[in-house]
């Protein structure tokens, strides 16, 4: 019988014990596993650590080290010798090795270039475990180097995710910020660019909501108003949002229900105050009055209120009031800083504004360290020749001055002296100050308009206007808590209505 040919042989292949075929794949797995982890890179390089018995470390190719496990982290002197290995290996273009080695300890080098099609922008880093211990380790770091480097570029566009939304995030409060210190032409050019364009008239919303909900409800609002609306965490206040809404138009949430209704209905640790509608140059008006309605709202069955008082001012533009105004704001207006890191005029009146409306709270608005705050307050103090930093008389006159240099110019005739209390004095102003009390006489509180007067003529400070009434520091508040609702405004927190109440009640000869 003919024996057939042999087939022709193949290639032999090292066979690996089933041990070793078992151990590879349970650590394959057990690096599956740790990938689906939150922090899954830094997880991996501490199992890499115990399973290989050497520090291992992610390290880019100009020597900085990128990730290292959490516990135990490595030392500088092995650390600064992975960093070493990795420059040089890249040097080299080499993809994987061991260098080191005689008298300097080995380090197992493996790059994390090999993640799919598509080329990585910049070098890929490598895997580094320095002089481990394990035994075909070069077989474990390159299975490791797979999984990894999916892990790495997915934490890595995580990241770029959080940089720019961060980066959007910033933007829209820098929108909010110009609108509030007045500069309209920056605000509009900048909200252009981010969508959607800011309304010509608008209501401001300020919504009130837990700390930890607060980008979530953000969110939610953005979904309901169709993105029609700005959104800006409040910069001053964390657990406050604040919204642009279009007034003019179609409804701006869907079947027409109003936006506070469908914000309290579906967060019902919802807060909401809202404005009157406004155009878009009067934005610091309307997130006052918001502010104010927000104090009524807190007390509200429906958790919202809207803004139902009569702050505007500018019924005292008058050219007497304008030229009062110039004269008070002239040593900031025409203060030239000696050094070129000193802050100029805009930047003076902008610091002297959000002092006045949060206080202490302002170094968060303007984004300044408190004692640079103080340090600039100081020197308000110096150049307007008043106590505006504790004297609310001094506050009050600023404040008015403040909103008469960016009213438009009055028509009325000239005939009243250039001083507050010349300006005070007109008709226009007892109405005006008449206007702002009504409510709280109206209201029949017990001892309100004293309470009131008391509080005042303390400088607005609590504990003073207590003793002067002769009652407990508690009950002195409950009395204010009081005003406040009978008022519409807001009294206790900043930005306050004491200020607009002072000089009503100055007008009145009350103070």
């Amino acid at each position: 019988m003919a024996v057939p040919p042999p087939e022709p042989s193949q290639p032999s292949q090292p066979s690996q014990p089933s041990d070793a075929r078992a151990g590879r794949a349970d650590d394959i797995l057990a690096l599956a596993r740790l990938s689906a982890r939150r922090g899954a890179v830094r997880a991996m390089l501490g199992w890499l650590t115990r399973r290989t018995g050497g520090p291992a470390l992610l390290v880019g190719t100009d020597g900085s080290v990128l990730a290292t496990a959490d516990d135990p982290p490595p030392p500088a002197s092995l650390r600064r010798l992975a960093a070493e290995a990795a420059v040089a290996l890249h040097r080299r273009g080499a993809p994987s090795g061991v260098l080191g080695g005689g008298g300097a300890r080995p380090v197992h080098l493996v790059s994390l270039v090999a993640l799919g099609p598509a080329e990585p922008r910049a070098p890929a880093p490598y895997l580094a475990v320095v002089a481990p211990s394990a035994p075909r380790c070069e077989v474990l770091l390159a299975d490791a180097s797979r999984t990894l480097g999916l892990c790495w570029r997915a934490e890595e566009a995580e990241r770029a995710r959080r940089r720019v939304e961060s980066a959007e995030a910033h933007s829209r409060e820098a929108v909010l910020h110009l609108l509030m210190v007045g500069s309209l032409p920056a605000a509009q050019r900048i909200a252009a660019a981010l969508r959607p364009a800011l309304p010509a008239v608008l209501q401001v919303y300020v919504i009130e909501c837990p700390v930890d909900r607060r980008r979530e409800i953000a969110e939610r609002i953005h979904d309901a108003v169709r993105g029609r609306a700005w959104v800006v965490p409040c910069p001053v206040r964390p657990n406050h949002l604040i919204s642009l809404v279009p007034s003019r138009g179609e409804p701006v949430a869907p079947d027409g229900e109003p936006l506070d209704r469908l914000i309290t209905r579906q967060e019902p640790q919802c807060r909401v105050g809202v404005s009157a509608e406004i155009a878009l140059r009067d934005t610091p008006v309307g997130y006052e009055q918001a502010f104010h309605a927000l104090a009524v709202a807190r007390n509200a069955p429906q958790r919202s209120a809207g803004f139902g008082g009569h702050s505007d001012v500018t019924v005292l533009a008058s050219p007497e009031g304008h030229a009062w105004a110039s004269g008070l704001l002239a040593p900031c207006l025409e203060y030239a800083p000696t050094r070129r890191a000193d802050p100029g005029p805009a930047e003076l009146l902008g610091t002297l504004g959000s002092w006045l409306s949060f206080g202490s709270a302002a170094s968060r608005h303007l984004k300044i360290h408190r004692n640079t705050l103080a340090a600039r307050v100081r020197h308000l103090d110096g150049l307007l020749g008043a106590d505006v930093s504790h004297s609310l008389a001094a506050q009050s006159a600023a404040w008015l001055a403040l909103r008469l240099h960016q009213a438009p110019r009055g028509t009325a005739p000239a005939g009243h002296p250039a001083t507050l209390d010349g300006l005070l004095s007109v008709p226009t102003a007892a109405l005006w100050a008449r206007a702002q009390l009504r409510p709280l006489e109206q209201a029949k509180l017990t001892a309100g308009p004293e309470t009131v007067r008391a509080w005042l003529r303390a400088d607005a400070r609590l504990p003073a206007a207590a003793s002067a009434l002769g009652i407990s520091l508690p009950g002195a508040r409950k009395r204010l808590s009081r005003a406040e609702d009978a008022l519409g405004r807001s009294l206790l927190s900043a930005p306050s209505a004491k200020h607009e109440l002072w000089l009503a009640m100055r007008a009145l000869g009350d103070l």
